[in-house]
């Protein structure tokens, strides 16, 4: 499975920027894909999940109120909507998935096989 994430940018703080993530083929319907992040320096985070055949969703505290992820269960392919983008939000952003993952590990970035290339995202002050 490849994956393809798309969308990144540079946007003012207060901004909006819509990330995409396309998975090349599905092994398994019960397939849920996830957005993390990684700022220099910094560990990779989580940012938000969605489990694509059912539409659960689950976020991290930090882009909770602010983002949304949505799925398209037939084109294998996730979203990130970000609003209200602040400096913090820097990062570059990678799309993740897994048929095997459980809820209670959802953000847990070494339990998903597969990765997409990232995508900077840049918030100017």
């Amino acid at each position: 499975v490849q994956l393809q994430a798309s969308g990144g940018g540079s946007v003012p703080t207060g901004g909006s920027l819509r990330l995409a993530c396309e998975a090349s083929e599905r092994t398994s319907w019960r397939l849920t894909m996830a957005w993390f992040r990684q700022a220099p320096g910094a560990e990779r985070e989580f940012v938000a999940a969605i489990k694509l055949n059912g539409g659960h969703t689950y976020y991290s505290d930090s882009v909770k109120g602010r983002f949304t992820v949505s799925g398209d269960n037939a084109k294998n392919s996730m979203y990130l909507q970000m609003n209200s983008l602040s400096p913090e939000d820097t990062a570059v952003y990678y799309c993740a998935a897994s048929s095997t993952i459980i809820q209670s590990s959802i953000r847990i970035p070494s339990l998903y096989g597969y990765w997409g290339q990232g995508t900077l995202v840049t918030v100017s002050s």
